[in-house]
């Protein structure tokens, strides 16, 4: 397994990352956290060359995608970059992208009554005052889960807190810091239960961030 110890902090440079080949020609894939088994958690950056698909596949526990870079198709609809997705437990679709594309995937980490299909396009939504000088743009809530984009000004620095149920972070621009280090565009943070930082930036920088999802 990769990256499964959820009690552990887990940071990963993606763009440092090699590509790795999938089951798909002309898709392959950086993996951040997985179960090496053929349906399972997994958490990963995938690309799509121009002109690659997927064959039609199941979700038994959901599909999260955020668009990084291109568009993303399926029997749905075409999703630009900017576009957030949640496809519900026992969903099935077959992906592929005629332009080429880069996602942010997680697969098969919902709660079975977790079943919103969502469709969201961040380009196109108005951000919300959050905390501070922060702005925030909600994405999906599902009972004590909460997913969202948070723009952070230059300088801006938050109070330090504590995750109940762990907190995920992918950098999309800027730099990311905390006592801990610092975090450039593309940066995957995964923080456990209970932990805690003194969050700062220097530049706007946007990050998509996940918690309460982690196990206690």
């Amino acid at each position: 397994m990769l990256n499964m110890n959820f009690a552990e902090r887990v940071v990963i440079e993606t763009a440092a990352q090699d590509w790795q080949p999938s089951p798909a020609a002309g898709v392959s894939r950086k993996p951040l956290a997985r179960e090496f088994r053929e349906q399972g958690h997994a958490t990963s950056i995938v690309r799509y060359e121009p002109g690659s698909r997927f064959k039609t596949h199941p979700h038994p526990k959901g599909e999260e995608i955020l668009v990084l870079d291109g568009v993303f198709s399926d029997e749905t609809g075409d999703y630009p970059a900017g576009t957030y997705l949640r496809n519900p437990p026992g969903s099935s679709h077959a992906p592929f992208s005629e332009e080429g594309c880069v996602i942010f995937v997680k697969l098969d980490q919902f709660d079975e009554d977790d079943t919103a299909s969502v469709r969201v396009n961040t380009e196109a939504t108005p951000w919300l005052p959050g905390q501070g000088g922060l702005q925030v743009m909600p994405l999906h809530e599902h009972k004590g889960e909460h997913t969202a984009l948070v723009k952070w000004p230059a300088g801006e620095r938050f109070l330090p807190h504590r995750h109940w149920g762990g907190e995920e972070i992918l950098v999309l621009s800027g730099e990311f810091r905390d006592e801990h280090g610092d975090y450039p565009a593309l940066t995957w943070i995964r923080s456990p239960h209970l932990s805690q930082h003194h969050p700062f930036v220097s530049q706007e920088t946007v990050i998509l961030v996940k918690t309460g999802h982690l196990p206690d």
